[in-house]
């Protein structure tokens, strides 16, 4: 053997090897050796990797610092302070730096190659404070923490079963409608359409609150409905505090009453209890007593000219029958992706809920618009109440408690719009689930006294309410939000992949299908319904325990998009206006005229409002800031980095998107921005 040569033994009884390695020969080496680079070399090459990584964290930190300072100099006056959820922003604030300090240790561990092991190693054997340290905390957490953790898992696991089986049980029942094509029939002749007195006193309320982008368009589309002139009655229930949108209005009902149409404009000076107070207080004139049924648009709410005639014939020859609801269609669903996935949501009510709980049970929610009342039904029922901010659901279910019955037509659309901006949304969701919880503790015990059917206050008490509106936002926020990024620095209550991935997959897809054309937004439909778990938690703890932005009531900011049937309408409008201006010379003058002193007028309001667009102007558009979904974010992040270390595998990949899905929310990168 030559003298600057060494021999490598490897002594098994089964596997000898010799390995003669010349020291002066470099391609005596094998390839994988000569391929080493130096160990100064490798830390060389990972502090390179270390500084990019550290170089985007601290741009993206400083970039969330900045929209922060930015969002709070430009917070809107008129929140309430007490509606911005800071015990739930501590709350994840606090989660978050417990999972930084876990993951500190965790990392340090890592490279200090410790791990479970060590708690099975005697004490004697453990060196230093630092290690005993790790060894006595991955015990407390172990015989302690854990055990909290996988229990409170366990009972997650097991709501998010029961609520994935009622989806299903839906389902099945929607497959089975189209199945055997069962839909609402008349149960006796239609109206005679020849005799405009067999047609019922309808009236027509549209309740607005500044609606300044869609007031003529809903006001327009009521006027068209095909019904008797002399049958029908249109209150336009105007709540908008500013005078120049008051006159506006008027001007738009006076146009239509010009045109013959039995169409009023109504103001109140006193303006409580929101759109309750509003119907209420409409509902208290004198001749309301003359009609039978009571039809409710919202001001983005444009019918077709054929909507009555396609539901007030179901109430002949069905005394029992109080309501009759259509379905809601979007003109705006395709706008972005945050209307593309609220259409997913919102096609699964409508396609599947509504219309299983219509065919089965008689009985659904009412959705506030697009629905006609029987009037006797609605003053049988205690009428409108202000008690909550989910009115519509408020009087459905004291109906039901009467035993009137629902139906529900899934043929029949109305048009209307969805809000584009994640700030509006928010606000929506807000009052929807607040509102139900403050209703099922005003009407629990009623329920409990009432003489309908146990099946039926069953249905009412765990179904409608207790599933669908409380344990749903319970246990998506509690599992997926907090449980599952604890159990990253928990191994003991690690929850499985059935539980994380397949399962919501597939009760996505079932949620997807009434929408088909939705199906490449499947991955972002869930990881978006996990963020809005955060507001619906927060929102059905408040409405549940009455705390101050329960009642918040926020009209949901419109865009004013018309359909191209709207268009065509308006283009119409425009020509017979023309035409009838045209007709006489003396007409022709008077409206020059108008316009002139329209223009003065206008002119005068350009020089006093001048300044305030000017400061005004430089703040178009702005983006919010949402602390409680960044905080959750960098939760769920830093729970990634942890499943990372352990080579989770799917739990990493969920972690990161689902972080990265609150961290583009948070930033208010999804959907148009507000004014």
């Amino acid at each position: 053997m030559a003298p600057n040569s060494v021999a490598v033994t490897v002594e098994k009884s089964d596997n000898f090897s010799l390995l003669e390695i010349n020291g002066s020969d470099p391609s005596s080496l094998p390839d994988n050796k000569r391929k080493s680079i130096s160990p100064k070399q490798f830390s060389w090459f990972v502090l390179l990797k270390a500084r990019r990584v550290v170089s985007c964290l601290s741009w993206l930190f400083s970039s969330v610092r900045k929209r922060i300072a930015f969002s709070s100099k430009h917070m809107n006056e008129e929140e309430d302070p007490k509606s911005r959820g800071k015990q739930m922003y501590r709350f994840i604030k606090a989660c978050l730096v417990i999972s930084i300090v876990a993951l500190s240790i965790e990392i340090f561990a890592h490279y200090r190659k410790w791990n479970l092991d060590l708690m099975s190693r005697p004490s004697w054997e453990v060196r230093g404070l630092v290690e005993w340290s790790y060894m006595s905390w991955l015990s407390f957490r172990s015989d302690y923490i854990a055990p909290i953790v996988i229990t409170l898992s366990k009972f997650c696991t097991v709501l998010f079963l029961i609520q994935s089986l009622d989806r299903l049980v839906l389902c099945l029942g929607c497959f089975w409608i189209k199945f055997k094509k069962i839909e609402p029939k008349l149960k006796d002749d239609e109206i005679d359409l020849e005799e405009s007195s067999n047609f019922p006193m309808v009236l027509i309320q549209i309740p607005m609150c500044n609606e300044r982008e869609v007031y003529e368009q809903s006001i327009g589309a009521a006027s068209q409905l095909d019904w008797p002139k002399d049958r029908i009655l249109i209150q336009v229930l105007d709540d908008s505090d500013d005078p120049n949108l008051q006159l506006l209005i008027k001007e738009e009902v006076s146009f239509w009453a010009e045109k013959g149409v039995n169409i009023i404009y109504r103001h109140r000076l006193i303006r409580t209890g929101y759109k309750a107070g509003n119907l209420k207080s409409a509902m208290t004139c004198d001749y309301v007593k003359d009609y039978e049924f009571v039809t409710i648009f919202d001001a983005d709410f444009t019918p077709n000219p054929d909507f009555l005639k396609k539901t007030i014939p179901h109430f002949k020859g069905n005394p029992e029958l109080g309501l009759v609801q259509a379905r809601w269609s979007f003109v705006n669903k395709d706008e972005n992706l945050l209307t593309r996935l609220q259409n997913i949501n919102l096609c699964f009510h409508f396609e599947v809920e509504q219309q299983v709980n219509g065919v089965f049970l008689n009985f659904f929610g009412f959705n506030g618009t697009a629905g006609v009342w029987r009037i006797k039904a609605l003053e049988e029922s205690g009428g409108w109440l202000e008690r909550t901010t989910v009115e519509d659901m408020d009087i459905a279910v004291r109906a039901h408690l009467n035993g009137w019955k629902f139906i529900y037509l899934n043929d029949v659309e109305v048009t209307c719009e969805l809000p584009e901006s994640y700030e509006a949304y928010k606000k929506q969701q807000h009052r929807w689930h607040s509102g139900p919880m403050q209703l099922f503790r005003l009407c629990l015990p009623s329920i409990i006294k009432s003489k309908i059917s146990v099946g039926k206050k069953a249905n009412l008490i765990f179904l409608f309410f207790l599933l669908r509106k409380l344990i749903l936002p319970f246990y998506s926020f509690t599992l997926f939000c907090i449980i599952l990024p604890l159990t990253m620095f928990i191994p003991e209550a690690e929850l499985p992949l059935w539980i994380i991935c397949y399962v919501p997959i597939f009760i996505s897809l079932l949620n997807i299908l009434p929408s088909p054309k939705s199906f490449p937004f499947l991955i972002p439909y869930l990881l978006f319904e996990n963020t809005m778990s955060i507001t619906k938690f927060n929102a059905m703890i408040s409405g549940l325990f009455q705390l101050g932005s329960a009642y918040e009531w926020v009209v949901t900011k419109k865009t004013g998009r018309s359909s191209e049937s709207d268009l065509l309408a308006f283009a119409e409008k425009e020509e017979k206006l023309h035409r009838r201006n045209s007709e006489s010379g003396l007409e022709l003058l008077s409206k020059i005229k108008e316009q002139e002193m329209n223009l003065a007028e206008q002119e005068t309001a350009k020089k006093s409002i001048g300044g305030l667009m000017r400061s005004n102007s430089k703040t178009k558009k702005r983006n919010m800031v949402f602390k409680k979904e960044l905080g959750l974010a960098f939760l769920l992040l830093t729970a990634a980095a942890r499943s990372f270390l352990s080579a989770h595998g799917l739990h990493f990949y969920f972690l990161l998107f689902q972080g990265l899905s609150f961290l583009v929310v948070g930033l208010d990168l999804i959907g148009e921005q507000i004014n």
